[in-house]
């Protein structure tokens, strides 16, 4: 009886737990581990046929795959094509399978040169264990489409531990509280976390940190190893250092600047005060940024870069702080990088360098996306007495491209034919004839 009610059991389903069994009867119940595999064993060949059932796709197991997971002396000879089994397993089209392979041999090289591990090689040498993978996705409620995409994402989660995914996956949804699009979102982002480690305690904590799955996300996805970071030895112990100091709102600056959290702890104790040397108060919503600059430069490096503004710009060292302290970015940027746009800006939009200083934040915008195609625009509506005098480059730089174009293109296209076009071809490095 207790067989048939296992076999009855899905991992996603809702059927309630069998009852406790008396001592007597523990002893000749099978492992913990054994259970788990015969119940993913029978997932798997309740699943797959109904994927290939339901798949508008071709089917999702090609037929050379099938073969291979024959145990027959025969076929056994049969090599196994991950390319192969992309296309007729997961629906990619050839081209992105091909391409999907190339970076499943490349991640699988990296990984192994860090943790070599030969049951993961041996989990990609045949179709069962990503057959395996494939039906426990589906058994979480994504998609065809959804799969593919994960799959194509992170190839490797085809040869991730079926038995570690299949838990994990059900607590996504049963502990997390996730719904199959948010778990989706989430495997599209960071299945690496999903089978490299226990994710889900980490994600309940993030959670609750930044107050949304949402920025869970964003997080994640600017920083790779946030999901994987320990809690307890890594990400508290930072945060509290961060109280230490006095930062307000310490989700917030992880938030822009997640890397934060997964420093090393001594290292971070090292930049916080060199940033607030930079005139950036930890109150500062740009004590992040400059934190996460000085971490990647040596006292010597930054040191060299503020003479480079005082000899550049003919400022003082007080001028050149209160620059950085409104704009940290700045001092990221290489010397090729900020002379050429100091150049443009002295030379062709006639700026004093004092006024560069003061407005530091043109020197973060790119020179050929941004400062030379708009200053073509402003000359061009400037020379038909379109613009009112107080407009200026900085106005039209911070202007999104949505607004820019809406209030400095669209609205003069009657008036100055072939603007739009000389915009576009500044901002793909083609210098425009007058307009």
């Amino acid at each position: 009886m207790g067989d048939s009610t296992h076999a009855r059991t899905h991992p996603f389903g809702h059927s309630p737990p069998p009852p406790p069994h008396a001592a007597s009867q523990r002893r000749n119940r099978p492992s913990a581990a054994a259970a788990a595999a015969a119940m993913l064993l029978r997932l798997r060949n309740r699943l797959l046929p109904l994927l290939r059932a339901a798949s508008p796709l071709p089917s999702p197991i090609h037929t050379g795959a099938c073969r291979l997971i024959s145990t027959s002396k025969a076929t056994s000879r049969v090599p196994f094509s991950l390319e192969g089994y992309l296309v007729t397993a997961c629906g990619l089209a050839p081209a992105q399978a091909r391409e999907v392979s190339k970076k499943a041999s490349h991640d699988l090289s990296k990984e192994s040169r860090r943790t070599p591990d030969k049951l993961s090689y041996s989990r990609l040498n045949s179709a069962s264990n990503p057959d395996s993978i494939l039906a426990l996705l589906s058994g979480a409620g994504l998609s065809r489409a959804d799969i593919a995409a994960v799959v194509s994402a992170d190839p490797l989660l085809l040869r991730a531990s079926v038995k570690n995914i299949a838990p994990r996956l059900l607590a996504l949804r049963d502990r997390v509280g996730l719904s199959t699009p948010q778990i989706a979102s989430f495997l599209l982002i960071d299945s690496h976390a999903l089978r490299s480690c226990d994710v889900v305690p980490r994600l309940e904590f993030f959670i609750s940190f930044y107050g949304s799955f949402e920025k869970v996300l964003v997080a994640a996805k600017r920083n790779g190893n946030l999901l994987v970071s320990s809690i307890d030895n890594l990400i508290k112990p930072n945060i509290a250092l961060f109280r230490q100091w006095g930062v307000r709102d310490i989700a917030q600056l992880c938030l822009t600047v997640p890397r934060l959290l997964t420093y090393n702890l001594e290292r971070l104790k090292e930049c916080l005060p060199r940033a607030e040397q930079l005139g950036v108060p930890p109150t500062s919503g740009r004590f992040g940024h400059a934190v996460a600059i000085v971490s990647c430069m040596s006292e010597e490096k930054l040191a060299a870069k503020l003479e480079f503004f005082k000899r550049t710009l003919g400022c003082s060292e007080c001028d050149v702080s209160t620059a950085v302290s409104k704009t940290p970015g700045i001092i990221a940027l290489s010397d090729e990088i900020l002379l050429r746009k100091i150049e443009f800006l002295c030379n062709e939009a006639a700026m004093e360098p004092r006024y560069i200083v003061e407005k530091s934040v043109l020197l973060t915008y790119s020179l050929e996306k941004r400062l030379v195609p708009r200053h073509h625009v402003m000359k061009a509506l400037q020379e038909k007495g379109l613009l009112n005098s107080n407009t200026n480059l900085l106005q039209l730089v911070l202007c999104r491209e949505e607004a820019f174009k809406s209030n400095f293109i669209d609205r003069h296209k009657n008036s100055v034919p072939g603007l739009a076009d000389a915009y576009a071809a500044a901002r793909a490095g083609i210098v425009p004839s007058r307009v």
